[in-house]
């Protein structure tokens, strides 16, 4: 031992005392009597113990709790990270594998590992493989092996991975797992499912494809895939030598998630429209624009990656600026409607004419009235377009209601004389003549004449005519009223239009605002003063209407302009008569109005032409009237104020019972329903009750309920009436008989009013009648219905249309089964029977479109609407030109039995189509209309790749605009026609397609004709 040593330790023994005790030092931690739980450690101490919580634990109060590492930034781990009981375990997906680092994953060699099973070659990608096949092979939807069959009957398909046969054999395009389908149905793009979609660390789906990223310390490789640790700078300063570097775009974009700028301190990441620059200053988040005040959308906004999109509901559509909404007017378009088209916000309402009954929502077709009990008519029911015609049998004439057959009996149905007339009646020789004038100062208010005669008799078939010779005249019907009369006759008022002139600065008339009032005053102010006494009241003026011509001259070559400028007063001047008197009759009244007239154009004449005459439009302003400028521009006219006609120059007010028709400017009877007890009206009063009864020309309130109600009837329809007898019924207003039960049928008592009263043997429900004749209901036929119980007749169903089966309960089962559309050289389209309503069951049409030689054929399929519930019972199909699908002609364009909500635009690769559309026995839906042009076939590569870019669809902007049928018909006719384009002026067209949509067109076109110049 060395002596150094020996000196330390007789030092320790020396310089230390020991310790005594009385008793052996205790060790609580060896000997197990420590308190430490399981998931601590125990450490002796002098006079005790201590616990502490192993690694990867944490106390809380007296415990120790699992540390989760995996929840603070994913514990390091890239991809998967799972927590065990004091520590945690790094993973990775399938496809890599863990690095020996233990945090990072590296992609796994399928390929060179034998794992991947391809039947022939295999590629190696990031976190996956590919299996490819060799010439004129097709790839499997298993994905490993290998075929020389593409998997459906359509080769030509083009699907990036593989297609399938559906029901038809329509084939569509399929992708493997991990793959979507690209917007063009075709291609497949890449999703995060395959191989975390390349990406070594993160993987995010978006509508282009994955898109990659990296976690803390790692930088996105230029290849966009791969990771590379990134350099950590821990001093103040820069390192020195190799380990110093500056960050470029060059190498891993710089770190960048999405745009990279070098800068002189390095580089500087950003982030296109539509994404946000996140905290760490390289990754970019999409912006959420909808959740900021809707994203400025009127309506519906809807966020994508990168962007937004702004809907509309149903009946609208976007504004150019892709955010406003505008009514979308169905009825701009000519064809929306059979007859009247009624546009409000959001739809639109087709209305037909009288006598049509709609159908197919938009159609019309005639109303078979002689189908509904007959018409109403005693005898005979002749249909006639939009009305019908009760007939009677020999022997008998029409009643004034048009249905009802009286015989021709020896007797002549009285005349009822109009207010304020006379009707004088005398008999001879068993014929009736009655002489009709009007009461003392009272007019007739259709002609000046002062007696009407008619005659009623054998010779006038007992009919009432008016004049000597019943053979000349035309027979007076019993419900046209008679001439009426009026005592309110004036004399008319007179009306002339002159002319004067006066002088302004350069037209500058126009910064007045009221320039033909001022003008209006100064002539009323000048009317008073010329004639005071006699104008008062009665003169004034109707209009006034001021022009400008300026006074220009040329010079050479320069053109200048006067000061001064002509302006032109036109106006009416009119007299109104004063009312007729004891003394002055309505002859000395016209008398006097017309001189008035004449002397008042002489005094104004006089004023303008003589005087010093100023007009004045404001304290600083007011031109003088030009001298010698007065001139009458017409003749002196006549006419009478509304509620008045002009008989024999002498304004004759519209008696009462009558109204002044401004359209005929004729005094006309009030219809039933009305009645009118004032002289000189525009319109006649309503009765109280809706119904529409009573009689033709009513003059007081008591003419409002004439008519014979429902269950009675009486000799002309008019008061007073009895009730139907037993056995009988009567539904309408005015009749003069009642119709039998039928069929020995009886009622339960008199009056009546619908066959429901008869007491039949059966109760017959909606959809069936009861034959009297067989005394049992049957089945309304095919082409009928009947929508109330208890009735005896079935309602044919309107225009052409017709059900589906018997039995049929609603007039919205009646459908029209002819096959719709317009078959053209350059335009056309196809629609299912009865569109846009229902199509009929067991139909089948088949349409041929051939193009003109040169031309191929484009299609357009907005929507199809067919019953899936079906299992493909209704179907539609577009082949080459056969029908025959064996045949080699066949080839299959277009096939669906399902709903197509999509718009879908193709072109049939031929001249000819042949296209089928079939229904079987079951539900029907509205169906579809499809529509085509052809296209010069030198624009054929253009057409291909516009129809066949997923950009067309992408957006529900840009599917409104295919579903829309007025812009889809202009951009129809400008594909089929390009010259038709000039007809649209620049806003016509920039307002009916959207931006995007014109970007999108432009940019095709552009790439198709470059260099060519483009007008």
């Amino acid at each position: 031992m060395r002596p150094v040593y020996l000196i330390l330790q007789l030092c320790l023994l020396q310089c230390v005392p020991p310790i005594l005790s009385d008793k052996t030092e205790e060790d609580e931690c060896n000997d197990g009597r420590h308190t430490c739980e399981e998931n601590a450690v125990c450490t002796q101490t002098r006079r005790s113990y201590r616990c502490a919580c192993k690694n990867g634990f944490n106390r809380q109060g007296s415990s120790c709790v699992d540390v989760d590492e995996c929840g603070s930034k994913n514990g390091g781990c890239v991809h998967t990270c799972t927590n065990v009981p004091g520590s945690y375990n790094c993973g990775c997906l399938p496809g890599f594998i863990l690095h020996p680092e233990g945090k990072d994953c590296i992609d796994q060699d399928e390929c060179a590992s034998g794992q991947h099973g391809c039947q022939h070659e295999c590629i190696n990608t990031i976190g996956s493989y590919q299996c490819t096949c060799p010439r004129n092979y097709f790839l499997n939807a298993d994905g490993v092996t290998c075929s020389d069959h593409p998997g459906c009957g359509n080769a030509n398909l083009g699907c990036g991975h593989y297609c399938v046969d559906i029901a038809n054999d329509h084939s569509i395009c399929q992708c493997r797992p991990g793959f979507m389908l690209a917007g063009n149905k075709k291609n497949c793009i890449p999703t995060c499912l395959h191989g975390n979609g390349e990406c070594q660390h993160v993987c995010t789906d978006s509508p282009i494809g994955p898109l990659c990223s990296c976690h803390e310390k790692y930088n996105l490789h230029t290849d966009g895939k791969t990771c590379v640790e990134a350099y950590e700078d821990t001093h103040d300063s820069f390192p020195s030598g190799d380990a110093f570097y500056l960050e470029t775009c060059g190498l891993n974009n710089g770190g960048c998630d999405r745009v990279c700028s070098d800068t002189p301190t390095g580089v500087l990441c950003s982030c296109p429209d539509g994404f946000e620059l996140q905290g760490d200053g390289r990754t970019c988040r999409d912006i959420d624009e909808c959740s900021m005040n809707n994203g400025e959308c009127e309506y519906r906004c809807t966020n994508t990656i990168g962007d937004f999109e702004c809907s509309c509901p149903g009946g609208y559509k976007l504004l150019r600026d892709g955010r406003s909404c505008v009514d979308v007017d169905e009825c701009s378009v000519n064809t929306t409607c059979d007859h009247t088209c009624l546009n409000y916000p959001g739809g639109f309402r087709c209305l037909c004419d009288a006598g049509y009954q709609a159908y197919g929502i938009t159609h019309c077709g005639d109303i078979d009235e002689c189908s509904i009990d007959a018409g109403g008519c005693q005898h005979m029911c002749t249909n006639l377009p939009g009305s019908y015609e009760c007939e009677c049998q020999a022997g008998y004439r029409l009643h004034h209601n048009k249905k009802d057959c009286i015989a021709e009996l020896s007797r002549c149905v009285p005349l009822r004389p109009p207010a304020r007339a006379i009707l004088s009646c005398s008999t001879s020789d068993e014929e009736e003549t009655c002489s009709l004038r009007c009461e003392s100062n009272s007019h007739f208010t259709s002609s000046g004449r002062r007696a009407y005669t008619y005659r009623c008799g054998d010779s006038t078939e007992y009919r009432w005519t008016n004049g000597v010779n019943a053979t000349e005249l035309p027979l007076l019907e019993a419900d046209e009223a008679l001439p009426s009369c009026s005592a309110s006759v004036n004399a008319p008022t007179y009306h002339h239009k002159a002319r004067f002139t006066f002088t302004a600065e350069d037209c500058e008339l126009r910064r007045f605002t009221r320039s033909e009032s001022v003008v209006s005053d100064f002539l009323s102010k000048k009317l008073s003063e010329i004639d005071a006494e006699g104008c008062s009241g009665l003169c004034e003026v109707n209009f006034v209407n001021l022009t400008c011509q300026s006074d220009s001259t040329r010079r050479g070559k320069r053109r200048t302009r006067a000061r001064n400028s002509l302006i032109f007063a036109d106006f009416e001047i009119a007299v109104r008569p004063e009312p007729p008197t004891s003394d002055c009759d309505v002859d000395c009244v016209t008398a006097k109005t017309k001189k008035k007239m004449r002397k008042t154009i002489r005094k104004l004449k006089y004023a303008i032409n003589k005087e010093h005459l100023v007009v004045t439009f404001n304290e600083n302003t007011e031109y003088r009237v030009t001298r010698k400028s007065f001139r009458t521009t017409s003749d002196v006219e006549t006419a009478c104020q509304p509620g008045h006609v002009m008989v024999k120059n002498k304004c004759v007010a519209c008696s009462v019972g009558t109204y002044h028709d401004t359209f005929s400017s004729r005094c006309a009877p009030c219809p039933p329903g009305t009645y009118q007890d004032q002289e000189g009206q525009l319109e006649c009063n309503k009765c109280p009750q809706a119904d529409n009864t009573g009689i033709a020309g009513g003059s007081d309130i008591s003419h409002c309920g004439g008519q014979c109600s429902p269950g009675e009837f009486s000799l002309d329809g008019f008061a007073p009436c009895q009730p139907c007898p037993v056995g009988t019924y009567q539904a309408e207003n005015g009749r003069t008989h009642c119709m039998n039960c039928g069929g020995g049928l009886q009622t339960r008592a008199a009056g009546s009013t619908s066959f429901a009263d008869c007491q039949a043997r059966e109760k017959c429900t909606a959809g069936s009648f009861y034959d009297v004749m067989r005394h049992r209901c049957a089945l309304c036929p095919q082409g009928t219905y009947q929508s109330q119980a208890l009735m005896n007749y079935c309602i044919k169903c309107p225009g052409n249309t017709t059900t589906d089966g018997d039995g049929t309960t609603t007039a919205n089962e009646c459908k029209d089964r002819r096959c719709g559309g317009v078959i053209g050289n350059y335009m056309g389209y196809i629609e299912s029977p009865n569109y846009p309503g229902d199509y009929p069951s067991g139909i089948e049409c088949v349409w041929r479109v051939a193009a003109p030689k040169g031309r191929k054929i484009i299609v357009v399929v907005p929507e199809v609407f067919l019953p899936e519930e079906d299992n493909c019972g209704d179907q539609i199909v577009m082949r080459k030109t056969s029908k025959n699908k064996n045949s080699p002609l066949s080839m299959t364009t277009f096939e669906t039995c399902k709903n197509v909500t999509r718009p879908i635009a193709f072109t049939a690769q031929t001249r000819k189509l042949w296209i089928q559309f079939k229904s079987d026995a079951f539900n029907c839906y509205s169906g579809f209309q499809i529509h085509y042009a052809t296209y010069d076939e030198n624009y054929e590569e253009l057409i291909k790749d516009i129809v066949g870019d997923g950009r067309l669809y992408e957006s529900d902007h840009h599917q409104e605009i295919l579903k829309d049928k007025e812009t889809l018909t202009a951009l129809l006719e400008v594909i089929a026609q390009p010259e038709t384009y000039y007809k649209y002026s620049h806003e016509e067209s920039m307002n009916m397609l959207p931006d995007s949509f014109i970007e999108f067109l432009r940019g095709k076109i552009s790439r198709r004709f470059y260099p060519i110049t483009r007008r």
